[in-house]
């Protein structure tokens, strides 16, 4: 599995010691507010949660990166591409435990996953699955050149659809 280094950042794979870490990350309410089915999981969920990430790495070669502080070595978060069974397309995804909200640091992530997409995986886009109401991360897609093309429904959940083409990134 691969790793990226951005200033402050470590994108690394999950390992077990991330648990606690995590865990308390998917028990905090509005973390989990516009995430997955939009509740909080256990710790055991969390763990199960993990081993997916890293299970996705397998089948399709890339995913999901734990992000790792460099400064502290504090787990963060979670960022990185991610096209599991039933998305429409590739998403580049992004979460970050609330302590670490409005820093900067969500779109150090998702511009190293932004860039790894297409300079490695050589996708021609890449697209962002964002509620509505999450509006921090709407900005944050348009920020990172994504713009609003449609709504979907996953899992249950509507939706919208923010993508961006390759050409576009690299302009």
């Amino acid at each position: 599995m691969i790793t990226l280094t951005t200033e402050r950042l470590l994108l690394r794979p999950f390992r077990p010691d991330d648990i606690d870490a995590y865990a308390a990350f998917n028990a905090d309410p509005e973390v989990m507010r516009f995430l997955g089915d939009r509740g909080v999981l256990s710790r055991d969920d969390a763990w199960r949660q993990m081993a997916m990430v890293l299970g996705h790495w397998i089948l399709r070669g890339y995913g999901m990166w734990a992000l790792e502080e460099r400064a502290t070595g504090v787990l963060v978060g979670r960022a990185g591409p991610h096209y599991p069974e039933g998305w429409p397309e590739p998403e580049i995804g992004w979460a970050l435990a609330r302590p670490y909200w409005g820093r900067g640091l969500a779109y150090e992530a998702a511009w190293a996953a932004m860039n790894f997409a297409f300079d490695q995986l050589r996708w021609p886009r890449a697209t962002s699955l964002i509620d509505a109401a999450n509006t921090r991360s709407i900005r944050l897609a348009e920020r990172l050149g994504e713009h609003f093309e449609r709504d979907v429904t996953i899992r249950g959940h509507r939706v919208g659809l923010y993508a961006i083409d390759a050409a576009r990134w690299r302009s």
